[in-house]
């Protein structure tokens, strides 16, 4: 062997990178919420990257591409033998021990023909359960070290909920994470650094500490939550309520009375007014089943904010809701309980008077012990901040406060936790040398999150599976009508200390069993970084130190995860905060420096808000790559995961990208999504990763400026490769289109500066707009696609070339709005507005859908009216000939069709024909038991075959297929 290094000037992910793999992978590894990584049960965070993507991503931009030199440096190494062999180890490093192409083909044919198959169907466990063994990590290390001349070092300057550092760790590559906010700070020192660092030996003393704690709570809490006959309480379902403004009788803000649908198992809430003849002031409830339910329980007090007095049948407005809210005057009743029995049913009953007398005490209990709570510091009154793009519920209905997204029960039992758990750091440090008490601490105080998720006043019962939801279902916390509470003294710290526990061992077990020694008790030697700070300032490290930087970016506007994350801050800096304090130094969370689009900030600014989000998301994103350009080695590579569709985000960050110093080498969209979905409702989904990989920039040689126009040519040439490139790997729909923004951006920032041919406002050259390039890569790919779509090349007018690469594109007939207008832009310069009128689309909240023929149907019969027009003598634009014509097949039959076709002569006209032979290409051909997903495919099938011998119709899945699981060895596939 030579001890020279193995050139990294190439490396394995600017060459390949197994995206189909990756993408079905992704989608398996989220498949189940039951089955997520343990990192995701520890503690909520937004937006995780899966675990099996960021394997890839770090190991491919750190491996070198495959070469005859590297076989022959490693020549007792079969996995380097040859390409194939390196490719496949690679995906053995992941964890994909099998094909899951082959694997998810076949579960796709078996679900659509309702066969179910052995097993998972791919004969193996998902990626990250699969421990590569002391060989493979060995041999990794081995040829890391050839590469880099040591083993090389990764950072992640955003690391959020931490998937790419936990990756880095567990294949024992030096380590370093950091974030700007502090929760997530604390998730990666849990998740990462301290299951890395301490393994499987703290869970002794986990267990031990937090049943300590969970006992204190129990004892505590227990006269505020009673019990009846041997019962344990899954929930408690309330309603918030305000008094009758005529009355002055409380009324449930209830928006329906059902607790459980299921056939044959119904469960309702019937409103109790009066007993014995006595009106009451406050309501009573009975729970009613099945054939009791003598009442439409789909019939609430609420709709649309506003209600309907149950005791005079009036109005009660919105207006005196949120008035009566606002006062401090809404209060809660609750109305069901869900229990499970001794013998495991599960029931729902009614309130009784032990549950009404537990409340009462613990509002008096609340209330002694408020003052010199809210001295010590452990209630948060902090105020809700005012920048917040999440304002559609709480202020309207009187939330202004930390502590006012709980109910005063909710409120005592949280606070109890924070008083108890600081009774018990003291102890533990006592008992335990600093470090381990550090640690122990650090992952008991994460019982804290879980419990805020699962009781508060936005957390809320589901009807359809019997449980209680999180707050954070969906990426806000949104005012609920009625919401759910959980039992606070025997249930939820018990199960809150459970899910960190199982979750702490779970993750200790993925980094002991990955590379384990053949002598037991033998450990990969695993170094982690945690840091909390800026992006934008890693000071903690030296200029070209790191081999990788890897991040996953926040996206533009998708997730404001400052705001989100005050929630569990507030709570959490009164308790972890104790044991971090270098990560929770702020009253709440820093949103002056993370960058995210927050219009919130700029809303002082009227109609530019959304404009100076963008600039300053920008300069951010500049700053942070910038810092990345620092700290890179000049041989090394950044890696950029983003998720996001809008073109205003690309613009953004590919100009930050390349103001920073970078050059986008190549990129690869892994679609984490199903590629072949079988219904309406997924054909529209759009959720491809795009790995961008990016270099140092090198200087530029000075000489004269390059404009846009002198590299438009190899724009369109880049979009037109990659096009053919990740089609040929699957991709297709949004995904597709998607994909070429990599290779157009590549191409500038090889160029880069670039300027524009057209002058800023002062008359002086300005810098290309990535979106600029990026739009030309979309003409270029709607250009190309239409030719494909009809079979030859061809181009009608622009709405009729819209519609048919809509279809294409989207493979739905409901699609974003930003999506619609962009293709409209790339179809001959068209807006919505103009597809709205042409009666081509409907506008609808955040989206537009193609409307059907008979939705279509023109008021006269002049010609050059869009839409469908049965007596039309021609047509000026070949998509309302075609739906006039399917109009017709669908309301008098294929006759009334044929006779309309003879009388029109349209069977003659080529536009016709080919715009007929598009639509039956691009319109998606699905059948589901038979049926037409999309009814439209249908018509054009039976015209087809009836009337249109040339059109060739795509041939519809219907064979039996051949299922087999996905294994190398497979001969199938």
């Amino acid at each position: 062997m030579t001890t020279d290094l193995i050139s990294p000037k190439r490396l394995l992910i600017e060459e390949w990178l197994p995206v189909r793999e990756l993408g079905i992978e992704s989608r398996r590894e989220r498949a189940a919420a039951s089955a997520l990584p343990p990192l995701s049960f520890l503690h909520v965070w937004w937006a995780r990257r899966p675990l099996v993507a960021s394997a890839g991503v770090v190991l491919a931009g750190l491996l070198p591409a495959w070469s005859s030199q590297l076989a022959e440096e490693f020549p007792d190494a079969p996995q380097l033998a040859s390409v194939e062999a390196y490719h496949k180890w690679l995906l053995h490093l992941c964890g994909i021990w099998g094909d899951p192409v082959t694997a998810r083909a076949a579960l796709d044919r078996a679900k659509a023909d309702g066969v179910k198959l052995d097993g998972n169907g791919y004969g193996y466990k998902q990626a990250f359960r699969n421990h590569p063994d002391s060989g493979a990590i060995a041999l990794l290390h081995k040829v890391l070290k050839r590469t880099w001349g040591g083993i090389p070092p990764v950072v992640d300057p955003t690391a959020g909920g931490g998937s790419i550092p936990f990756v880095t760790a567990r294949l024992g590559l030096p380590t370093y994470a950091n974030d700007l906010n502090g929760v997530a700070a604390s998730i990666l020192r849990a998740g990462v650094k301290i299951t890395a660092d301490h393994g499987l030996e703290l869970l002794p003393e986990l267990k031990k500490w937090g049943d300590t704690l969970v006992s204190r709570l129990r004892k505590r809490l227990k006269p505020f939550f009673p019990l009846q006959n041997e019962e344990r309480v899954v929930a408690y379902v309330w309603a918030h309520a305000v008094a009758c403004p005529r009355t002055g009788r409380m009324v449930p803000l209830v928006t329906d009375w059902w607790l459980r649908k299921e056939k044959g198992k119904e469960v309702a809430v019937r409103l109790i007014k009066k007993v014995d003849g006595v009106e009451l002031r406050e309501p009573r409830f009975e729970v009613v089943c099945g054939s009791s339910i003598d009442f439409d329980p789909s019939k609430g007090v609420m709709s649309r904010g506003s209600a309907v007095s149950p005791y005079d049948d009036l109005v009660i407005s919105g207006e005196y809701i949120k008035a009566e809210a606002q006062a401090g005057r809404m209060s809660q009743l609750l109305y069901a309980v869900a229990i499970r029995l001794p013998n495991g049913k599960r029931e729902l009953r009614a309130p009784v008077e032990a549950d009404l007398n537990a409340i009462r005490q613990a509002e008096e209990e609340l209330e002694s012990l408020r003052p010199s709570w809210e001295a010590q510091g452990l209630l948060p009154v902090e105020s809700i901040d005012a920048i917040s793009n999440y304002d559609r519920g709480h202020r309207l209905y009187g939330i202004n406060t930390w502590a006012e997204m709980f109910s005063h029960r909710q409120l005592l039992t949280h606070a109890v936790f924070a008083e108890e758990f600081e009774r018990l750091a003291s102890e533990v440090r006592d008992q335990l040398d600093k470090d381990a008490a550090t640690a122990v601490l650090t992952e008991l105080a994460l019982m804290q999150g879980t419990a805020l998720n699962y009781n508060a006043r936005s957390s809320s019962w589901d009807v359809s599976r019997q449980k209680m939801r999180s707050v954070f279902d969906k990426h806000n916390f949104s005012f609920k009508w009625t919401f759910a509470e959980s039992e606070g003294a025997e249930a939820l710290y018990a199960w809150c200390l459970y899910q960190v526990t199982d979750a702490y061992e779970k993750i200790a077990r993925l980094f002991g069993h990955t590379g384990l020694q053949v002598t037991p008790g033998q450990r990969l030697s695993r170094s982690v970084t945690v840091t909390q700070g800026n992006g934008a300032d890693l000071k903690h490290l030296s200029d070209e130190s790191m081999a990788l930087v890897c991040m996953d970016p926040p996206y533009y506007d998708n997730v404001m995860y400052a705001e989100l994350a005050d929630f569990f801050y507030v709570w959490e800096k009164r308790t972890l905060g104790r044991v971090l304090p270098e990560y929770f130094t702020g009253e709440l969370t820093d949103k002056e420096n993370e960058a995210v689009a927050n219009p919130a900030r700029f809303a002082a600014f009227g109609r530019k808000k959304k404009q100076l989000a963008d600039v300053d998301y920008e300069a951010k994103m500049t700053a942070v790559f910038a810092e990345c350009h620092r700290v890179l080695q000049s041989d090394g590579v950044l890696t950029v995961m983003f998720t996001h569709k809008r073109a205003e985000a690309w613009d953004t960050l590919g100009m930050a990208l390349l103001e920073a110093g970078f050059t986008i080498e190549t990129s690869w969209p892994v679609n984490t999504e199903s590629e072949n979905s079988l219904h309406q409702a997924n054909l529209n989904s759009a959720a491809s990763t795009i790995m961008l990989v990016c270099r140092k920039r090198g200087k530029a040689d000075g000489g004269e400026h390059v404009f846009f126009e002198d590299i438009e040519s190899e724009v369109r040439q880049a979009a037109r490769d990659a096009l053919v490139r990740f089609e040929r790997s699957g991709l297709s729909g949004v995904d597709l289109m998607l994909s070429t923004y990599g290779p157009a951006m590549s191409v500038i920032s090889g160029y880069w500066p670039v300027h524009s041919s057209q002058a800023s406002e002062d008359g002086s050259v300005r810098l290309l707009r990535p979106e600029e390039a990026l739009s030309t890569a979309r003409n270029e790919v709607s250009r190309l696609q239409l030719n494909r779509i009809v079979g030859h090349t061809a181009q009608f007018e622009p709405y009729t070339d819209f519609t048919l690469l809509a279809w294409h594109t989207f493979r739905a007939a409901e699609f974003g709005f930003d999506d619609a207008r962009r293709l409209a832009l790339s179809t001959g310069g068209l807006d919505v507005d103009q597809l709205v009128r042409a009666k081509i689309v409907e506008k609808k909240a955040g989206t537009v859908r193609l409307r059907e023929p008979k939705e279509r149907v023109a008021r006269g019969g002049s010609a050059g009216k869009f839409g469908v027009n049965p007596g039309a003598e021609q047509f000026d634009h070949p998509l309302d000939a075609v739906h006039t014509v399917c109009y017709i097949a669908d309301m008098d039959g294929l006759t009334a069709a044929k006779a309309f076709l003879d009388r029109t002569g349209l069977l003659k006209d080529s536009g016709f024909r080919s715009c007929f032979q598009g639509l039956v290409n691009a319109v998606p051909r699905v059948r589901v038991k038979q049926e037409w997903v999309v009814p439209l495919a249908g018509t054009l099938d039976r015209l087809a075959s009836a009337y249109l011998p040339d059109v060739v119709l795509p041939e519809l899945p219907t064979e039996r297929p051949t299922y087999v699981q996905g294994n190398f060895d497979s001969e199938a596939g």
